[in-house]
């Protein structure tokens, strides 16, 4: 019999003291190979970890031979004894107290030499990596991530399985419905010039499900969006969609609280105290200027505004005047680390998210301000600044004063930096929170149709104490929404709401984001219909997958938690993706593409 045809006996994280003096059979890579001029070392890596085996010319000469030919990854298989390494064993290897000696080699193929090293921490640039995925995963960083990946989905399973969750398919092409998230087109070679959209999300559909009698469903699904890419952004991604008949709030946050304790014990082995705090929207941006707080750490922000009021600084009561906020953080001892430089260059930081400047004071003795403005404000000022603040000698407070939207994002990007350079961030900690009560409209830009959208979708349920309100276009903005996010250390892990089941709130909402009847016909007549027929409440929750166990794995991107993800571009750097059609295709489907395939790499 062939090594191969007797199969492995263990895998290369396996091998333990216990095992000394046994045969066995393990296949795999060659990380290293290291000839110390007789015997020949490797250590020889799976998914598993990794085994250092040893050729030596006394065991068996064939095979020692061979060995010289072995360079890194080469793939082959060993049968050899298991031996202890003595004083020799490594600490930093699980199975570092043994070696194999070996008596038997077979290289199933050969290797070139790779375009890099496939070691745990590398410099080498994202696209050479991307474009070689497959050398990439082989790489532990990335494998760690992928088996956290399976162990996340697999402990959801479970809970959702216990809880008579019912694991449904919804379609992948889909009906075109513009106006909403930019969709990837699929052309129709039978329907010539119809077209499919990918799906951006199961929502419509698990809908459906609700009214027709599944109580209780999930899909872990994946889900399209043509959209800008950033670290958190991808083209396509993943997501746990979860829908429940006859629920309230309160039956879904116990629902996920449960779900992210048993994946964290089961994948970090780390307890989450339950239930999770929670915050209304309103209360986060007063607090830390997003609705993304990360909790892991203090630095509030401070609403001043009513404070400086018609005070002698102009920028402050000038933002005031125009009906705009002032609102300060605290940095806690923070005078002797932040030089005049550095407290000058945070303009530049800020300017990203639209602040002109950033205002700060150092606070001395006496609560005495040392600050470019100082002489502007009244002492008594300042005092009801320092005792609003909670300011003590050694502090340093920023202030922010423009309209409500720039100072939040300005602080919160503030806080977060300051945290960064203090080093305020516990990473050992995990801080999940709830966000509740958002708006259910906003705001749109300047000739995007209706003066109003809906902050979620356009099937979220308005607050029962504000349905009213929907009929009075002035108090659109006061409609709070019964929607909820899961926030874990700042990252937005899960999102849902309770949706409309009633036929008059629904027309009522349409009406608001400028949806006539026939629009909404057109856009969600086949859920519109079911509505018809005693659909009975429900909500549900989104939680994406690729962020959390993004979270989890202590990665930086996305990508480092996908199998193969595309690029910042939307490329596929490894198969080519997108790439051209050619006439012969466009011509079936009835397509004419103008434009030439755009250019330029990824670098």
């Amino acid at each position: 019999m062939t090594l191969l045809s007797e199969g492995r006996t263990h895998d290369c994280g396996e091998l333990r003291e216990a095992d000394v003096g046994s045969e066995v059979r393990l296949f795999g890579w060659v990380q290293k190979r290291r000839d110390h001029g007789g015997a020949v070392f490797i250590d020889l890596r799976d998914r598993y970890g990794l085994t250092q085996v040893v050729f030596r010319p006394d065991a068996e000469a064939a095979s020692h031979e061979a060995a010289g030919e072995l360079r890194s990854e080469f793939c082959i298989g060993v049968r050899g004894r298991v031996d202890s390494r003595g004083d020799k064993k490594n600490p930093k290897l699980p199975t570092g107290e043994i070696e194999v000696t070996a008596s038997e080699l077979t290289i199933f193929s050969r290797s070139e030499t790779p375009p890099f090293l496939i070691e745990d921490d590398i410099d080498t640039r994202e696209a050479l990596r991307l474009s070689h995925r497959t050398l990439d995963l082989r790489r532990a960083p990335l494998q760690r991530a992928l088996r956290q990946r399976a162990d996340v989905l697999r402990a959801v399973r479970s809970v959702l399985d216990e809880r008579r969750y019912l694991e449904i398919e919804t379609p992948f092409l889909v009906r075109n419905t513009p106006g909403g998230a930019r969709n990837f087109l699929v052309p129709s070679r039978l329907e010539r010039g119809s077209v499919y959209a990918l799906a951006e999300s199961p929502q419509i559909y698990k809908q459906l499900l609700m009214c027709a009698g599944f109580d209780r469903y999930y899909q872990i699904v994946r889900c399209f969006r043509d959209e800008d890419f950033r670290g958190d952004r991808q083209p396509e991604f993943t997501q746990i969609d979860i829908e429940q008949s006859f629920a309230t709030e309160e039956q879904i946050y116990e629902l996920i609280e449960r779900l992210m304790s048993r994946v964290f014990a089961q994948v970090l082995e780390v307890p989450l105290t339950t239930p999770f705090p929670r915050l209304t929207y309103e209360d986060a941006l007063a607090r830390f200027g997003t609705d993304k707080p990360d909790l892991r750490y203090e630095l509030p922000l401070c609403d001043v505004t009513e404070t400086v009021r018609g005070c002698g600084f102009r920028v402050f009561a000038g933002a005031v005047e125009r009906g705009g906020k002032v609102k300060a953080l605290r940095l806690p001892g923070a005078a002797p680390s932040l030089s005049r430089k550095d407290l000058d260059g945070l303009p530049a930081l800020v300017k990203e998210v639209g602040a002109k400047g950033v205002a700060y004071a150092r606070i001395q003795a006496e609560g005495a301000w040392q600050a470019p403005f100082a002489k502007t404000l009244d002492d008594e000022v300042k005092a009801r600044v320092n005792t609003e603040t909670g300011a003590e000698e050694g502090d340093v407070l920023l202030f922010l004063a423009d309209g409500a939207l720039v100072v939040n994002n300005a602080l919160s990007l503030l806080r977060q930096h300051m945290a960064d350079r203090f080093g305020l961030i516990d990473s050992e900690r995990w801080a999940p929170v709830w966000i509740t009560d958002f708006p259910l409209l906003e705001r749109t830009e300047a000739g995007q149709g209706s003066e109003w959208t809906a902050c979620h979708h356009p099937f979220t349920a308005p607050h029962p104490d504000d349905v009213e309100l929907l009929d009075d276009p002035t108090r659109y903005g006061d409609v709070r929404a019964r929607a909820y996010d899961f926030v874990l250390n700042g990252v937005e892990a899960a999102g849902g709401s309770i949706r409309i089941h009633q036929p008059d709130v629904q027309q009522r909402v349409f009406r608001a984001l400028g949806i006539d009847e026939e629009q909404a016909r057109a856009k969600f007549g086949f859920l519109l219909d079911a509505f018809r027929y005693g659909p009975p409440p429900h909500g549900g929750v989104a939680i994406g997958v690729d962020r959390l166990v993004m979270l989890i794995a202590g990665a930086q991107s996305l990508r480092d938690v996908m199998a193969f993800p595309k690029s910042q571009k939307g490329h596929d750097l490894l198969s080519g993706a997108p790439s051209p059609a050619d006439a012969a295709q466009l011509a079936e489907l009835g397509v004419s593409i103008t434009a030439p395939p755009p250019s330029g790499g990824d670098g």
